[in-house]
């Protein structure tokens, strides 16, 4: 029933790679907590929190395509080493302004969008390395563990950017993250060169665009794969609250309340993932995504209807639980059914799949909530994206009847 850490107990080169993302992914979710929390500071408008998810929309749909054809046709380590390093020249640039006399919110939006656009090469590369680093019957056990690692660091990075944000603000959070990507760049340089492997030389493929339109081709003709990207995009386009919790921690009338809220889907997702032995025993993964996915919907519209803040903690922590269990099922079903040929390119419109649909709700909540209040806001969403989860399953049957290949 406990997680499966044998991956990172015989693999040095997946344990450098696991080690490099543990870091920044702290990092991230530090600047992740303190970049909506800096503009509410500068406009107190839900509206333009919401308007970070439009602003990085663009570079997310564009960069995640063609970071994930790019992937597929050079060394993945420098790509790797590549983008962390445009990412940590982005925390840089939102150092200076923060540390400005009248820090620019035009400049914040700017340096996000840039920001997400070399995310949109960093996640492919990363994607198609892991499978690369793994074998085939290990790939529950690293989805498990790619997504213990990421909901570490969403308990620990937005309780510590609370901390930080209330003892130095948006620079003591900037700069923690800065530090991070500088250590995770040194655990990229020493993933050993021959653990990798090598893909083709430009010369011997066709053109870049011919590459992306392979990989969109191989997603479309998979009920599978699409089940999966729709069912993230609906469930976080219509049910992703995180916009709006720096008005909840101010009507709360504590700073530090804005981490506990993000946190608080972590820690149920960490829960779900400590004791994740179990998902290596499930064979329908298809059916798992959509009820996990519809029990997320029921937490966020619970948070609606909470009368305090811990009773919102408490519906967020079933709702993180939830989406864990989406996460480990759709990560192990994109690993069984893609071959690492085209894994970048797939990472790519995964990447769309699940960074579009927050940076949308981020969007619709910050609008929503300007027009009908924060409550309604939530809950609406919430009823939306339970129905639109139930409608995949039934309009997709391959998708829900899909059962794994290793079983």
């Amino acid at each position: 029933m406990l997680l499966d850490i044998a991956p990172l107990r015989r693999n040095t080169a997946f344990r450098r790679l696991f080690a490099s993302q543990f870091i920044s992914g702290l990092g991230t979710m530090v600047s992740y907590v303190a970049v909506p929390w800096q503009l509410y500071e500068l406009t107190h408008s839900n509206a333009q929190v919401g308007l970070l998810g439009l602003v990085q929309l663009v570079p997310v749909v564009v960069c995640g395509l063609l970071g994930g054809a790019v992937a597929d046709r050079v060394d993945r380590k420098r790509l790797l080493i590549g983008s962390e390093a445009l990412m940590a020249l982005c925390l840089a640039g939102l150092l200076m302004n923060a540390l400005s006399a009248t820090p620019s919110v035009l400049a914040i939006y700017a340096l996000v969008a840039v920001l997400q656009g070399a995310s949109g090469f960093h996640r492919p590369a990363l994607e198609a390395l892991t499978q690369k680093l793994a074998r085939p019957e290990e790939f529950a056990a690293v989805a498990a563990l790619s997504s213990v690692r990421g909901t570490v660091g969403m308990v620990a990075g937005p309780a510590l950017a609370g901390l930080l944000l209330a003892k130095w603000g948006a620079v003591g959070a900037y700069i923690f993250d800065l530090a991070t990507f500088i250590a995770a760049l040194f655990f990229i340089a020493r993933i050993p060169r021959e653990t990798i492997g090598t893909v083709d030389a430009p010369g011997e493929r066709p053109h870049l665009l011919a590459d992306l339109a392979e990989g969109l081709r191989f997603a479309w003709a998979r009920p599978e794969l699409m089940g999966t990207y729709i069912v993230d995009i609906v469930a976080m386009a219509f049910a992703f609250p995180v916009a709006l919790f720096p008005a909840m921690a101010a009507a709360d009338g504590r700073t530090e309340s804005v981490g506990w809220l993000l946190s608080a889907m972590s820690v149920g997702a960490l829960v779900i993932g400590l004791f994740s032995g179990w998902t290596g025993k499930v064979s329908r993964h298809g059916r798992a995504v959509v009820i996990a996915a519809a029990v997320w919907a029921l937490g966020i519209v619970a948070l609606g209807f909470a009368p305090s803040l811990m009773l919102g903690l408490a519906c967020l922590a079933v709702a993180g639980a939830a989406d864990m269990v989406s996460g480990v099922f759709r990560g192990t079903i994109w690993n069984e059914t893609i071959p690492n040929t085209l894994r970048g390119r797939l990472a790519g419109i995964e990447m769309i799949s699940y960074l579009t649909g927050p940076l949308v709700g981020n969007a619709r909540a910050g609008f929503m909530a300007d027009a009908w209040g924060v409550a309604p806001a939530i809950w609406i969403g919430g009823v939306i994206c339970l129905a639109g989860v139930i409608a995949t399953g039934f309009l997709l049957p391959r998708f829900w009847a899909y059962r794994s290949i290793t079983r």
